[in-house]
């Protein structure tokens, strides 16, 4: 991955990590605190473990470090997956005095920051944070490293004397080692102090047996032998790579030695042909030498009818083949058209069903009888002039008709335009949508991005290009296609 994406990696991950601070989830803070903060947590460790390992992903390295410890300050439930997870594991075996001075230093700002930190954790994550401190001081050997191990040890010490004093009871020889490593480093007031609050105690509680040394002995041939198979294992991984990349110069000088065999086959090749042609010709010389003069234009005119043979019969092959295949082509040709027509037929009896079937029956206007009597018509009229008379019509002039029919007019066709302009423009928006999602779904890896990919989503006018491009192209292809293709087809290409 380029230098850039690393560290656009690492500012994504800071801007996710600043604004996951002091948020309100609301309804969502189950989820929240269970699964959101853990995979964030998760996805830092493991950025920062692989930033680790790059010669210069140091200050991003620094950067995500920031962003994990601002993430415990806000969060201290995140404390006991970050000491028992994988990945700052492989972060505190690293041999880089930078990596362990930054760890340290970010526990020291978390301390300090929240005298409230140590309280709300547990006596798991209290004690393997002081394995973290101790450890630091039994295997490197930095003056950064140690003042700050020792550092973080009094201060948890005086934030959480009670909880502490303790557990560095349960760290036998850790005064021994300050006293023999520690001492004269520039931090010698810290080195005194951390003795002192370790030998308070010491003095009241009984000798530590003989197992827990054993044990102490043990740990420590467990890890120098660690450190052994681990620079083994590099070695053995040298090794390795140096037989593979030799292995694979072999197989490539292997394989261009094939090749120039290959190609001087192929030139011994064409020299024999060249040879057995030319000495071809000079044994037909030879032979005309042979021959009388009045037998010479005979044979010559014999020669050139079996050649003229030769060229005919294969001109007539091909001819009879291009033939042969001009006549299948013709057969599909006619096979495909009957096909559609055989095809429309059916097409256009089911639409003629279907709309059949869409349009509804029709019911008699009259109900009883086939006729009038005179004396219903009377009746009837008699009824029609009594309801007009009862009903006057509150219609007025024909002239007032006309002008409200134009008003009404106008209304509908201002209501119309402004109908059509609201749908263009809704059009306009759900294309312009569709053409951003494409481009986002279809965008290139950040592997791979480059400035002008990067500057194609600051402008929309590519865009729009694109998208009027590809509706141009679809309307041609849909102009071009045959009727019976676009039968049952919605128009989708919009103007």
């Amino acid at each position: 991955m380029p230098r850039g994406s690393w560290g656009a990696v690492a500012a994504l991950a800071q801007l996710t990590s600043s604004c996951s601070v002091g948020v309100d989830p609301g309804r969502r803070s189950q989820a929240f605190h269970r699964l959101f903060l853990p995979s964030l947590m998760d996805g830092l460790l493991s950025l920062a473990s692989q930033l680790m390992r790059r010669a210069e992903g140091l200050s991003l390295f620094r950067k995500v470090m920031g962003s994990v410890g601002r993430l415990l300050r806000s969060h201290t439930c995140l404390t006991s997956q970050v000491l028992s997870s994988v990945h700052y594991e492989q972060i505190q075996m690293c041999d880089d005095v930078s990596v362990s001075l930054l760890c340290v230093q970010m526990w020291n700002q978390t301390c300090t920051a929240s005298r409230d930190f140590l309280s709300q954790l547990s006596d798991d994550s209290v004690l393997l944070l002081l394995n973290e401190a101790v450890g630091q001081l039994a295997v490197s050997a930095d003056a950064l490293v140690g003042g700050a191990s020792i550092r973080l040890i009094l201060l948890m010490a005086n934030q959480q004397e009670l909880r502490v004093q303790p557990l560095l009871l349960s760290f036998r020889g850790l005064d021994s080692l300050l006293d023999k490593d520690w001492t004269g480093r520039g931090f010698d007031q810290d080195v005194d102090q951390l003795i002192a609050l370790i030998q308070s105690d010491t003095r009241n509680r009984p000798q530590a047996c003989t197992e827990r040394v054993r044990a102490a002995c043990v740990i420590q041939t467990a890890w120098k032998s660690f450190q052994t198979r681990r620079r083994v294992k590099s070695l053995n991984r040298a090794v390795s790579t140096l037989q593979r990349r030799y292995r694979a110069r072999r197989r490539r000088q292997q394989k261009e030695e094939e090749q120039r065999w290959e190609e001087e086959l192929k030139y011994q090749v064409c020299v024999r042909r060249q040879q057995a042609r030319r000495e071809f010709h000079q044994k037909q010389r030879k032979l005309l030498q042979l021959l009388p003069p009045d037998q010479v234009q005979p044979y010559l005119q014999q020669c050139e009818r079996r050649a003229a043979v030769v060229i005919q019969s294969f001109w007539r092959g091909f001819r009879e083949r291009r033939r042969y295949d001009d006549n299948n082509t013709l057969r599909h040709t006619r096979a495909r058209q009957q096909a559609a027509r055989t095809l429309q037929r059916a097409v256009r009896r089911f639409l003629q069903r279907r709309r059949a079937a869409l349009v509804p029956p029709t019911t008699s206007f009259w109900i009883g009888q086939n006729g009038l009597t005179d004396s219903r018509r009377v009746e009837l009229k008699r009824q029609v002039e009594e309801h007009v008379s009862r009903h006057p019509s509150s219609r007025g002039s024909r002239q007032e008709c006309e002008r409200l029919h134009q008003e009404v007019l106008l209304l509908e066709l201002q209501r119309g335009g402004q109908r059509g302009r609201g749908q263009q423009r809704g059009e306009e928006l759900l294309a312009h949508t569709h053409t951003l999602l494409e481009l986002l779904r279809d965008a290139p890896p950040l592997s791979v991005v480059t400035m002008t990919d990067a500057d194609s989503f600051l402008s929309p006018s590519g865009h729009v290009a694109a998208r009027a491009r590809d509706s141009h192209n679809a309307a041609l292809q849909t102009s071009r296609l045959p009727w019976w293709r676009t039968l049952g087809e919605t128009d989708t290409i919009q103007p």
